[in-house]
């Protein structure tokens, strides 16, 4: 079989043209001799490419001169934990914006370690819908307003976010990063795992404003101090190198087909397509969440019944579509459409889809 269309959720479809550059270097980075797998990463070399990689990123998404772009291990998960250590003060606490399993597991690991509060929910509609900004109840305390922008499982996605006065906002954004044009300065914290839109499992990225990482408490053990690696430019231990390179090749990537305007077109074209398909089934395909929340990157459906839901995902998986059954947690179907697919692996899908419901 040659390659197929990969709707996986994470670790997902990467560009072609990254995957073959790598091979391509694979064995002898630029006449080294060596792997990039196997390259010191004090080497001139793996300088180069990290150097690249955070001009590629400030490039592609605006970044301002006064955030640090760090590049982590233990994914978004350890995240939780380190930004609620750091800027969650003795006695103080932060606010969580939960519409989805990864929120409700970001707010669980800040209790873990410092104090979390709901200041907005939709888990009683299942998570079918994002709560509107104006109705969040903020502490005027808080250390910060925590936000996930894209709910995987769910299949709800922010892409326009509060301008909040005199307030930290923080958001998790792993599943949509670099999918959208979005102002960073409005954020104090952006992090995201890399395996969605950026690259490889095994690297996260912070992108992190000076005036937060002011805040952040000390007495931290050092791995877990954002001090740390921002001091030593993401180098203080061995960094992710392999997953780092695979993320600058997608941003050269990302940049050679037009920037981040190009790639937000492409989504929302993807977007519209599978949309209306579902819309104009008749209800034989039924979208879980409610419209004005419907997330480019993550489309959640249900059909009459689960053996009915099984055939398809089979028969899709036959016709080289595949990775579209829903998370174990809520079953169905879901299409995982990041950067990396290409509209028309959403025309043969919907293709599919109308072929499916004629024959069944």
């Amino acid at each position: 079989m040659g390659r197929i269309f990969n709707f996986n959720p994470g670790p997902s479809t990467l560009p072609l043209a990254a995957l073959e550059k790598a091979q391509a270097e694979f064995t002898d980075y630029k006449g080294s001799g060596m792997s990039v797998l196997e390259i010191s990463h004090r080497s001139k070399d793996f300088e180069a490419i990290l150097a690249d990689t955070q001009n590629l990123l400030k490039e592609m998404l605006g970044i301002p001169d006064n955030y640090s772009i760090l590049f982590l291990g233990g994914g978004a998960s350890l995240q939780f934990a380190m930004l609620a250590m750091n800027f969650i003060p003795a006695g103080g606490s932060a606010d969580y914006v939960v519409t989805g399993e990864w929120a409700k597991r970001a707010l669980k690991e800040a209790n873990i370690v410092a104090k979390g509060r709901v200041a907005a929910s939709s888990e009683e509609r299942n998570f079918s819908y994002l709560p509107r900004a104006e109705s969040w109840d903020l502490d005027p305390a808080a250390a910060f307003v925590h936000v996930t922008s894209n709910n995987t499982i769910f299949g709800t996605q922010y892409r326009t976010f509060p301008a909040l006065k005199d307030k930290f906002l923080i958001c998790d954004m792993s599943s949509d990063i670099l999918s959208h044009r979005i102002d960073v300065s409005q954020f104090a914290m952006i992090y995201a795992g890399a395996q969605k839109n950026l690259g490889p499992a095994g690297v996260t990225l912070v992108i992190l404003r000076n005036d937060l990482a002011a805040t952040a408490r000390e007495g931290l053990p050092t791995m877990l101090s954002y001090a740390t690696h921002i001091k030593n430019n993401s180098l203080y231990n061995t960094p992710p190198c392999f997953p780092i390179y695979i993320m600058q090749l997608t941003l050269q990537w990302v940049k050679e087909i037009g920037g981040l305007a190009a790639i937000e077109k492409i989504n929302r074209d993807k977007a519209e397509l599978l949309y209306s398909t579902i819309d104009e089934s008749g209800g034989y395909y039924r979208g879980t969440v409610e419209p004005e929340s419907r997330s480019w990157m993550n489309v959640t459906i249900r059909m009459v019944s689960e053996e009915l839901e099984a055939a398809f995902i089979a028969e899709a998986k036959a016709q080289g579509l595949g990775g579209l059954k829903g998370h174990r947690s809520v079953g169905g179907i879901r299409v995982s459409m990041y950067n990396a697919m290409p509209l028309a692996g959403i025309e043969k899908l919907t293709a599919f889809m109308k072929a499916f419901k004629a024959s069944h």
